[in-house]
């Protein structure tokens, strides 16, 4: 029986992208729930700032993607301009039922196609074969539903995107999907003496705002 999990995730995120285009790996091993959230939310409730923020780490955030989509062998092109403004996209996919083959049509046209989901907006609606997104995206219930979501993944501890639940832990990032791979082969991964040491070190400097 495969386990049940959550994927938090938002299309602003290259990361996001990239961590979705691995996930067959989990094909037969979890039932994966995919959770569109904003990120900014996210930056916003754990007081941080995003990648692109920081000069120096924009411009490597954008190399590293880009050699990283070359070492996984999966086509990536950045977008016109990062960051966008996704909240139109993600209410889309909320109001179309999140399916997965959305998400995938998503992230190609920003990701692959290097298109931009914010000014060409109604373009990415044509390619999930929607005419008219306009009352969709206007509803008070999806627009609920992400906000419901994002206060939802703040409260499990979700910090950043991709990020993936299962059995109560989290996993965060593209590069942790070997130790998700090898928690769901084994449940008392996280018990051994070295991981509860980890669990237990506290804080020697702590700094001011």
């Amino acid at each position: 029986m495969k386990l049940p999990a959550r994927c938090y995730f938002d299309i602003i995120s290259p990361y996001s992208y990239l961590h979705f285009t691995q996930l067959g790996r989990f094909e037969d091993t979890l039932e994966i729930e995919f959770v569109p959230v904003l990120f900014a939310g996210l930056l916003k409730a754990w007081d941080m700032k995003g990648p692109a923020e920081l000069p120096a780490k924009r411009t490597h955030t954008y190399r590293q993607c880009v050699w990283t989509a070359g070492r996984l062998g999966v086509p990536f092109t950045m977008p016109p301009r990062h960051p966008f403004n996704p909240l139109s996209a993600l209410r889309l996919l909320i109001a179309r039922g999140v399916r997965r083959e959305d998400i995938a049509r998503t992230y190609a046209f920003i990701w692959e196609e290097g298109r931009d989901p914010e000014a060409e907006f109604p373009a990415l609606a044509a390619a999930l074969g929607v005419a008219e997104p306009a009352p969709l995206i206007a509803d008070p219930a999806v627009k609920a539903r992400l906000a419901a979501n994002t206060e939802a993944a703040i409260a499990a501890g979700v910090w950043g995107v991709p990020t993936i639940a299962v059995r109560g832990q989290l996993f965060w990032g593209l590069d942790t999907l070997d130790w998700l791979a090898a928690f769901v082969s084994d449940p008392a991964l996280l018990e051994s003496p070295a991981m509860r040491r980890a669990d237990a070190t506290g804080a020697g400097v702590v700094r001011k705002a």
